[in-house]
């Protein structure tokens, strides 16, 4: 069975923090973080839809001219999350360039930035037409921890402490659609567009007694089902998966805590390893996680895969080292 996201960090775990995660059956991605992404083809960057920032300190938000310098242009909604200070920081890249000529640009290039508080949402929209000046004041929103919820998966936060404010994230699927091919093909039916169609139906929660019908093929074919039925012939439906991605934190109570209520049972769980254990009093020092203490944290929130990364350069050629420490940590944690 083919799993709906496939994520992959897009640098080595010594190099920026950014992980991509395209959506199987839809020509898009979202992305958490925006470190250097030159090493991310351009193709991929073109899909993106939705960027989630942890924080602006540079190594995490870099790559926001390489995005933009992309997508200037073309028609497109971007939609960037941030935390405190992020409307700011965002407006601040923007002013570094001049725009006098984009007026001429013919195609709608819009982004759409909401920066995140403990209970409320500040939203800002920029129009590339406009210069990007903002269109509006910032819009207060109220807050559940929910940032995006679309009909197949929802990005949930929390704000965490980096010495400033820093969100963590988990992207989660409501349900997996599974496709069976031989029964798409024993129906006489041919894969196709359809299927997207149909899969939403089934996230929209539409009326299984309904009438869902069905175009495919070169001469535009059709036949007419009724979706529960057609669910149950050609679909397995499993649990969702659940994406989770935590970097620069401290380690304190409040962060676990906040952590491992965000994260728990994920089924795969990226989080930031920076320094050894014989090294805590550094990692205090900067806010940051060591080794163990992030392999302590993936265990007690019973993540069933971890991919420890971020690891300081002052350990170049001992990366191994950092990822088993993580891991034996995470292996006497889930033993507890």
């Amino acid at each position: 069975m083919r799993p709906s996201f496939l994520p992959r960090l897009v640098n080595g775990p010594f190099d920026d923090p950014s992980l991509f995660i395209p959506l199987f059956f839809e020509k898009r991605a979202v992305i958490f973080d925006l470190g250097d992404i030159y090493s991310l083809s351009s193709r991929d960057i073109l899909k993106i839809s939705h960027i989630f920032i942890t924080h602006t300190h540079m190594d995490h938000f870099i790559g926001f001219d390489r995005l933009l310098r992309l997508v200037l242009g073309r028609s497109q909604d971007l939609y960037l999350y941030g935390p405190d200070n992020f409307i700011k920081n965002v407006e601040g890249k923007l002013a570094g360039y001049s725009w006098n000529l984009v007026e001429n640009y013919t195609n709608q290039l819009i982004l759409h930035v909401t920066e995140v508080h403990e209970d409320h949402l500040l939203t800002k929209d920029y129009i590339c037409q406009n210069e990007f000046l903002p269109a509006s004041k910032a819009v207060k929103h109220a807050f559940n921890e929910t940032l995006l919820k679309e009909p197949s998966f929802s990005v949930l936060t929390r704000v965490l402490d980096h010495s400033l404010p820093c969100l963590g994230f988990t992207l989660e699927e409501r349900f997996h659609v599974n496709i069976i091919k031989d029964a798409v093909a024993g129906l006489g039916l041919e894969i196709g567009p359809w299927l997207t169609e149909f899969k939403q139906a089934l996230f929209d929660k539409q009326n299984p007694d309904s009438e869902f019908e069905i175009t495919y093929g070169k001469k535009q074919h059709r036949k007419k089902f009724v979706l529960g039925d057609l669910a149950k012939q050609i679909a397995l439906i499993t649990p969702g998966q659940k994406i989770s991605y935590v970097a620069d934190v401290a380690y304190n109570e409040s962060n676990m805590e906040k952590i491992i209520d965000l994260v728990k049972d994920s089924d795969h769980l990226f989080i930031e390893a920076s320094f050894l254990e014989k090294d805590k009093d550094i990692a205090e020092k900067k806010c940051h996680l060591t080794a163990r203490q992030a392999g302590l944290i993936a265990g007690k929130a019973n993540v069933k895969q971890i991919t420890p990364f971020h690891f300081s350069p002052r350990y170049q050629g001992q990366g191994h080292m950092l990822e088993k420490e993580a891991m034996d940590a995470y292996h006497y944690a889930l033993k507890q």
